[in-house]
Formats: structure tokens, sequence, C-alpha cells
């Protein structure tokens, strides 16, 4: 008896594990091209997206307001995965124009951007 309640368990136990997160994009599905939307963040300033800092866009001759990030739309141009499993994507805003009005193209960390919202599907 107390060995069917323990097989029970164990096959409970696998099938949360086996379970997919509704956010979760498996790595061979990201492809070059796929749209998705910058989200608002969960924290005062993007984790996951690499956005340069302030003095780096000054240099640039750009402004640093993330406010009007929210809502553009983003194409990936590049889907690279390191040898720690993190898959890095590299993207750039849809109608053509510079992030900050300095910038073509950032990376993210796919994953952790769709888990804390800074990245949304279309």
């Amino acid at each position: 008896m107390k060995q069917l309640i323990l097989a029970l368990l164990f096959a409970i136990g696998t099938m949360g594990l086996n379970a997919k997160d509704a956010n979760y994009i498996a790595p061979q599905e990201v492809q070059v091209g796929d749209t998705f939307k910058i989200g608002d963040p969960d924290a005062p300033r993007y984790k996951h997206i690499n956005f340069p800092r302030p003095n780096f866009i000054y240099k640039r001759g750009g402004i640093a307001n993330y406010k009007g990030l929210p809502g553009s739309k983003v194409v990936v141009t590049s889907v690279k995965e390191k040898t720690d499993g993190t898959l890095v994507i590299k993207i750039k805003k849809v109608d053509g124009g510079r992030f900050f009005g300095s910038h073509w193209e950032v990376s993210a960390d796919l994953k952790g951007a769709l888990d804390t919202g800074e990245l949304l599907e279309n």
C-alpha cells in the first residue's frame, strides 16, 4: 500500500515537472524574423533586455527616455544559445527606427525577458 502511494505521488510530481510554462518558448521555436512587443518591466529598469547605459546613449547623440519603449514592436535579427543554456537574441525595431535615437540593435535574454514581461509575444 505504501509503495502504491509513493508511486502515485511520484507520477503526479513528474507530471508537474513536465508541464510547460505559458510564456515558455523553446529555443528551436524562436527564429530570425519573429516579432515581439516590448512590455513594461516589473522592476524599475529593464533587466533582461540589455539597453545601453544612459552615458553611452548621450555620447551617441540620443536621449535616454525609457517611457516610450513599452508597446514598441521589435523583430529578432539573430539567435544564439550560450554554453550555460541561456538563449540570447538580438532585436531591432520593426519600424526601422533606433532605440533612444542612438542604437539600432540590442540583445536580450529571451527566457528572462519573457518571464518578467519585458518582452511580450506579438
